[in-house]
């Protein structure tokens, strides 16, 4: 346990300070205004320091730090650091990925609307976000339908020279090759923006007066598409709320506090309306005080926006800004203003209420299937504390594509970062388990830490014998092992999992049901349905490869064309007709044909 002694060789400049324990582990980052002053505050009596704060520096054996010139720079270097290392005594935004946005480009005379995770400043107009792919497809495919905009990429569309098969469909005016003014166009993206701004309204009622129209003209093939437009787009926005009549942007946050962690909601709010929600659980992380939840949403927000992030002018959380350097920092982040704020009027605090509700419900329903480090090291006779753990699975179909799949979990939770895949081509034809786990073994070892803290195995004792042999012919013999197999229960006969270690005989004593038990079976199957889910994948890739040359119009110099353009088949399977029109040699006939038979292909496997 480190000492107050050393305080004095702190510097009292403004800075980070990263805590360490016996092994160089990095277990807690924290910022500072003035580094000495901060870190003395950890070694007051224990009896006034939070329970968290004491079993921590019961760990701590040194401290390093980095200082920086602004508090706003320690506040930035804070969370880079926190996304590096991921400490265990730190509040860790485990699930920071971009969500989705529609991007609307205002560089191009014809824009074109997509999907993207990424905020440039292009002077391109955003909307969103998603947080469910599938949802902003959806809406995508409904845009699709009802707006002629180019579907194209901006090369595509410079090179063409004549209408793709969306133009023939109705689904794009042709402004490729056809004479379009720019303000008929204009028109339709208009539409668009009126759509994804929320303003239905508006739009609903210009499409009624246009439907009428051609109804009054007699065209009623047109008036009954608009018609069909109009209902379309009735349906889907009835599914979001309006709170606002000026069409703010807003993120609200809402926390609670529960007795394994806390929850932390965030309600997105574009152009006055409800669009989409995300919650997040983090584990261990006490809001007891209003300091400690300022402290945790404050985290959250540096570490879950950045520059690539949209950004609105207004965050609302239960306490406002309570890090002079926040705001700077989002601002610098979103090239303008912004600011953390508490909710104003009624309409607000009401958004914070559904926000914190959204978080307590999240945080009863949250069924807490990571257990502590110390009960799982306890459970399975490991010295030290199971924090990281990798569970491998091998797998073949009939001995071909022969593949080691491995998870791993940290503090309980799913590292999807660090899944990996191992192949063996050496190994085809031969369906040898044994083998394929100690060549995993040899390749792990060559690859580096971290190591884990328990590295288990799909399998049972032979299994587990193949592996630990291999761990200490490659100098690995301290990493802890354990497999998990299928075993017969004592109860009639019934198959139960069972739990072995090097050394023992016999399985060890978990009760079905247990905690512990339904863990590591939780941890066994992410990584069956891991390796089965790439085996899969290898299959269908080889099968579509070797009757990529039997597809019509398709000879070897095609094929080659195909391979140094797409670089997989899958990529061949995904393209659009435009994408394979654009090819050297290809027309919106063969493209066509292409793509259907491509269509086909990939459909039967």
């Amino acid at each position: 346990m480190i000492s107050r002694k050393i305080l004095p060789s702190f510097p009292t400049c403004p800075g980070v300070y990263l805590m360490k324990n016996a092994t160089g582990r990095i277990i807690y980052v924290g910022k500072a205004k003035h580094l000495r002053r901060r870190l003395a505050s950890y070694f007051q009596p224990e009896h006034r320091l939070a329970p968290k704060v004491r079993v921590m520096m019961t760990r701590v054996e040194s401290i390093d730090f980095l200082c920086t010139s602004t508090e706003k720079e320690a506040l930035l270097l804070e969370a880079s650091l926190i996304k590096k290392h991921r400490p265990k005594y730190n509040i860790v935004l485990r699930d920071d990925k971009q969500y989705v946005l529609f991007c609307l480009s205002r560089n191009h005379p014809f824009p074109a609307l997509r999907l993207t995770r990424k905020v440039l400043r292009d002077g391109s107009v955003y909307f969103g976000p998603f947080t469910s792919a599938l949802s902003a497809r959806e809406t995508k495919r409904v845009i699709d339908r009802l707006f002629p905009l180019r579907k194209c990429r901006d090369t595509v569309f410079s090179n063409r020279t004549r209408p793709c098969l969306q133009y023939h469909i109705g689904r794009c005016l042709g402004p490729c090759c056809l004479p379009v003014s720019e303000d008929e166009y204009r028109q339709v993206v208009r539409r668009v923006e009126l759509f994804l701004s929320g303003k239905s309204d508006e739009l609903m009622a210009g499409l009624h007066d246009q439907m009428m129209r051609l109804s009054d003209a007699l065209d009623f093939e047109g008036a009954a598409r608009l018609r069909d437009s109009i209902r379309a787009l009735r349906e889907t926005v009835e599914r979001q709320a309006a709170v606002f009549s000026d069409g703010r942007d807003l993120d609200v946050i809402g926390v609670h506090g529960h007795e394994n962690g806390a929850a932390l909601a965030i309600v997105f709010v574009r152009q006055g309306r409800i669009i989409d929600g995300q919650t997040f659980w983090f584990v261990d992380a006490a809001v007891d005080t209003p300091e400690a939840e300022a402290g945790l949403t404050d985290s959250f927000l540096m570490q879950y926006y950045n520059a690539e992030r949209f950004i609105p002018a207004r965050i609302i959380t239960a306490f406002g800004n309570q890090d002079p350097a926040l705001e700077d920092a989002l601002a610098d982040m979103r090239g303008g203003r912004a600011s953390v704020a508490k909710a104003r009027g009624d309409q607000e605090r009401r958004l914070v209420d559904i926000a914190t509700a959204n978080a307590k419900a999240h945080a009863l329903r949250q069924r807490r299937t990571e257990l502590t480090a110390a009960e799982l090291a306890g459970a399975l006779g490991v010295e030290g504390e199971v924090e990281r753990i990798e569970c491998v699975d091998a797998s073949h179909i009939q001995g071909e594509g022969m593949r080691v799949g491995m998870v791993v979990f940290i503090d309980g939770r799913e590292e999807k970062s660090a899944y990996r895949v191992y192949s063996f081509p050496e190994l085809e034809g031969t369906a040898d388990d044994y083998l394929a786990l100690a060549s995993f073994a040899a390749r792990r070892a060559k690859s580096g830490p971290p190591w884990p803290d328990l590295l288990l195995i799909d399998g049972g004792k032979g299994q587990l014998g193949a592996v630990e042999r291999a761990m200490a012919e490659n100098g690995l013999s301290a990493v802890p092992l354990a497999a998990i197999a299928k075993g017969t229960s004592r109860r009639a006969g019934e198959l139960g999992d069972v739990i072995f270690r090097p050394g023992r005989k016999n399985p060890l004593n978990l009760r079905a049901g247990s905690p512990e038990l339904l863990f590591l079976q939780h941890v066994r199957d992410t990584a069956h349905r891991f390796v089965i889910s790439r085996l899969r994948r290898h299959k269908r890739t080889a099968q579509l490869s070797s009757e990529l040359g039997n597809l019509p119009g398709v000879g070897p110099k095609t094929a080659r064309l195909l391979w140094d353009h797409f670089n997989s088949v899958q990529a061949m399977a995904q393209a659009r007709i435009e994408d394979l029109a654009a090819l050297p040699g290809f027309g919106p006939k063969k493209a066509a044909a292409l793509h259907a038979a491509l269509t086909a292909l990939s459909g039967k496997i």
